[in-house]
């Protein structure tokens, strides 16, 4: 039964006259009803005193203390109140609840402690709230008036910590005065794995500790030696500016040194910057700034850039280097509600070729076997109501095998859509012929340059950068004829604008054409064409025979024909002026007429007469068959996605009329995986000259009896990732995420219910042992319908394979290419074998040396409070290691141990 009392203590409560000047005053009553209990008689005294001419200064509690028991609750003869089984009391901000708690209704004390079980277990330990601040302890006496109090046994979180006391005073401005104090981030309070020793301390809530001397002590083992003469730990729960502490490193390249730190920069509610360092004896060091921002419904980002400074060896000597390496990484998003016209974007990943390689724990980052970067950046405007676009973008790209370096900038585009010119804006009756033709229209300018990333700062904007100006106008239109056939002529003008043109001359010591001369200046050149194409689809369908059974109910073949003819003129010719003649002897004696285009360099216009007749076939065929897991009792099964041809035969040309065959096919697998195949066909044959080498014949070869062509190139890709639920998707069973939320076990109880903000859990369930804090935390795991312990070790393997067969050799005698193939396998795979282990890694295959050329290993343990990682390179040119094992918190990160090797070092572990 609850008890719920409201006492109200004046003076000494035992029936003290309260007096005023001039005045006799009826004393109020000393002990009010207890509500809720039977007894409810209020005692009055019945002794007046008289009255002083001083006013009296009123003595006790102001505000009533409200009290309840789930047991019971015994009140005494000398002003004692008991309360047995969950007692809470509770006083303005202030509250109690143990076990037991003991209350002097006269002079405002309390006394709360645990209890006991049958079997002398502890449990109900009591727990001090005094606003957002918790204490918990094995007893506790407090005094509600003079706000002070004595502990025993204290436990409290103090930012990411824990601080535990035998001895506590708390004083009436919330400061904590221990004696025999630990301070740690493990939550095994009664026995933590790992603490510092505080001899006094003075705690004050939220702000700070300070300490007289401390020590480290590691499972009950002290180390005296690592010791403090004193000690402050302060605490912040507002976002402010700090410093950043280094960390210790030892690297047998570098020497001695500290990384990490510096200072922390709390810019803004919407920016930070992190500006970090590193510094070594043997004189290499680094610098880095890091920056997040992000504003709500309108962007947000991360800027991280880097430069380091890298010596090896002894000055003077031959192993001596010194690299200058710096790294860019920028990621922009707007959020698609900022602006419904304007968008930019960004995702730079720019480094120098040999940072990750001169960057101490760079070799274990899985992007390091990857010799590609890109990087771009986009800003495009559109415009209300008009079919006008304007964007803008930066693309570099970088080679790390070689170091070279592509970049444009800007690459400004100036898009209209396509527009309908004749169209009327009010149509009567049906539409016109010429209504139906369309138009649009797309503007490039590019300033770009390809050179080694050394050279790029160095080069001029004029000289080495190509720049140009590009225009493109087609014109089309779709007309249907026989009902089935789709008529479309069209025709298309590009117009391009250069700066440069470059001049070539034979060099007879090369015995090549080399550039002559560079002349600068506006140069234009064009080129158009005309086409027309007809198109139209044909459906086959077949109904499987009866006696092959009634589960297919029909395959149906979608069949897309389509030929077109275009035309264009030679810009080669001399008419135009966009291509230069050049006449030279070759080192034969041989004389040889050279048509080149001078502005190659930006992308020159076709040559040669084109007068092609095209043809393309697209085939689709699909089965449909019975199903009782469709509602409509039908499925749909793609046995061809796509099958397509195409060729071509130019009518205008001298020689070599037809084109290369085309064939590409994609197949569904599945859901998850499709397969899609490319390939070109050679159609002409080979002969050898004197010496052997390759010359293509104007013989097609069909005509020589070897077919209609030979594969000339092919290549696919494909990557796949197998995981607990592959093998029940295959064959059936249920997925991890299909069982139902009811199952639930009570470890996961436990973890919702510690996302309690308050703490505490309502149901009364899901708590540890012995109390809110105290006692080992229950991890009973995940139980199925039956009540079976859902045993669950998470893994996954992914890999990665492309291949590509193309010509290799020439073969003389047989006058055929020798193939040629190349593949590339990556994979990666990670497992989880206990809660607590986790291992993962990331390996290239070399098929040419038949090896492994680079794998990465990561081997993590959760040791509760602590975490121990190693990284390892097992095989090829960086074979290293490195092991940490350090304190999870991030308040204590400093405490920790690592040691690690060099891939320079050249050690041989086997």
């Amino acid at each position: 039964m609850r008890h719920r009392g409201l006492f109200i203590l004046l003076y000494f409560l035992t029936g003290a006259l309260m007096m005023y000047s001039q005045e006799l005053v009826a004393p109020r009553d000393t002990v009010l009803p207890v509500i809720g209990d039977t007894i409810a008689t209020a005692v009055t005294d019945s002794t007046v005193l008289a009255s002083d001419s001083t006013q009296s200064k009123q003595v006790g509690l102001d505000a009533p203390v409200i009290y309840q028991a789930k047991d019971s609750m015994v009140m005494t003869a000398g002003n004692w109140a008991y309360l047995y089984g969950e007692g809470d009391v509770k006083y303005q901000q202030i509250g109690l609840q143990a076990e037991n708690i003991e209350m002097s209704l006269d002079s405002s004390l309390v006394f709360a402690k645990f209890g006991l079980d049958s079997i002398g277990e502890e449990f109900g330990y009591p727990l001090f709230k005094d606003g957002d601040q918790e204490y918990e302890s094995k007893t506790m006496r407090y005094n509600f008036n003079t706000k002070k109090g004595y502990i025993t046994d204290v436990i409290t979180q103090q930012g990411e910590g824990f601080v535990t006391a035998g001895r506590t005073k708390k004083m009436d401005d919330d400061v904590l005065n221990m004696v025999g104090g630990k301070y740690t981030t493990c939550d095994e309070h009664d026995h933590p794995h790992f603490y510092i020793q505080m001899t006094k301390a003075k705690v004050r809530p939220k702000k700070n500790i300070v300490t007289g001397p401390v020590y480290m002590v590691i499972e009950d083992v002290p180390l005296y030696p690592i010791g403090l003469p004193f000690c402050f730990f302060p605490f912040s729960s507002t976002y402010s500016s700090g410093v950043i502490m280094p960390t210790y490193a030892d690297d047998s390249q570098r020497g001695f040194g500290l990384r990490d730190g510096g200072y922390y920069f709390a810019l803004s509610d919407y920016i930070d910057l992190a500006v970090t360092g590193e510094v070594y004896t043997k004189g290499s060091w680094g610098l880095q700034a890091q920056s997040s921002y992000k504003k709500r419904y309108r962007f947000s980002g991360n800027f991280n850039a880097a430069y380091q400074v890298s010596k090896y060896g002894d000055k003077g000597l031959a192993d001596y280097s010194l690299s200058k390496d710096f790294r860019l990484n920028w990621t922009h998003s707007q959020d698609p509600k900022a602006n419904p016209y304007r968008t930019f974007s960004a995702s730079v990943n720019f480094q120098t070729s040999s940072f990750d390689r001169n960057s101490a724990y760079g070799i274990y980052n899985p992007n390091t076997t990857n010799n590609t970067k890109g990087s771009s950046i986009n800003i495009t405007q559109r415009f209300p109501n008009n079919p006008l676009t304007l964007s803008a973008t930066m693309n570099v790209n970088q080679n790390s095998k070689d170091s070279m370096i592509s970049m444009t900038l800007p690459d400004l585009t100036i898009t209209l859509s396509r527009i309908f010119p004749f169209k009327r804006k009010n149509p009567v009756g049906k539409e016109r012929w010429y209504e139906k033709i369309s138009m649009s229209y797309s503007g490039y300018f590019r300033n770009s340059i390809t050179t080694k990333e050394d050279q790029l700062f160095k080069s001029n904007l004029i000289k080495d950068w190509k720049n140009s100006f590009e225009h493109s106008i087609p014109v089309s239109a779709t007309f249907t004829a026989f009902k089935y056939i789709n008529i479309s002529p069209s025709f298309n003008y590009k117009e391009s604008w250069y700066t440069s043109k470059i001049t070539q001359q034979f060099d007879p010591q090369l015995n090549k054409l080399v550039n002559r001369d560079t002349t600068y200046g506006f140069y234009r050149i064009y080129n158009y064409n005309a086409s027309l194409s007809a198109s139209t689809t044909l459906y086959g369908f077949y109904k499987p025979l009866p006696f092959l059974g009634d589960k297919v109910e029909m395959i149906r073949h979608r069949f897309e024909p389509s030929v077109s003819i275009s035309a264009a003129p030679d810009f080669g010719s001399s008419i135009f002026g966009f291509y230069d003649h050049y006449q030279y002897i070759d080192t034969n004696g041989d004389p040889i007429d050279y048509v080149y285009s001078p502005f190659a360099h930006n992308g020159s216009i076709p040559s040669g007469k084109q007068g092609s007749l095209n043809f393309s076939l697209d085939n689709n065929v699909e089965m449909k068959i019975k199903s009782d897991k469709d509602t409509t009792g039908f499925r749909k099964i793609s046995l061809i996605d796509k099958l397509s041809l195409g060729m071509s035969y130019n009518m205008a040309a001298d020689s070599f009329k037809w084109s290369d065959l085309s064939v590409g096919l994609r197949l569904k697998f599945s859901k998850s995986y499709t397969l899609n195949l490319n390939g070109q066909f050679d159609t002409y044959t080979y002969g050898a000259d004197k010496n052997g080498k390759p010359i293509r014949l104007d013989i097609p070869r069909w005509k020589a009896g070897k077919g209609i062509g030979r594969l000339r190139s092919t290549g696919t890709s494909f990557s796949y990732t197998f995981n607990n639920d592959t093998f029940k998707k295959w064959f059936g069973g249920e997925t991890d995420s299909n069982i139902p939320e009811d199952n639930v076990g009570d470890g996961e109880l436990e973890n919702l219910t510690a996302e309690n903000q308050d703490g505490e859990n309502p149901d009364g369930e899901g708590k540890s042992e012995g109390g809110r804090l105290r006692g080992k935390k229950k991890d009973t795991g995940e139980y199925d319908a039956d009540g079976y312990l859902i045993s669950k070790i998470p893994w996954s393997l992914s890999f990665n394979y492309s291949m590509q067969l193309r010509y290799g050799d020439f073969d003389p005698n047989r006058l055929e290419y020798k193939y040629k193939l190349t593949h590339a396998l990556s994979f990666n795979g990670n497992i989880q074998p206990t809660k607590n282990w986790s291992f993962n890694f990331n390996a290239t295959y070399d098929f040419d040396n038949n090896k492994i050329s680079f794998m990465t290993c990561n081997v993590t343990r959760n040791l509760h409070c602590f975490q121990m990682s190693a990284s390892f390179v097992p095989v090829g040119p960086y074979k290293s290691y490195t092991f940490s094992i350090a304190v999870s918190s991030s308040l204590l990160k400093d405490l920790k141990y690592n040691q690690s090797s060099s891939a320079r070092e050249g050690q041989s572990w086997y």
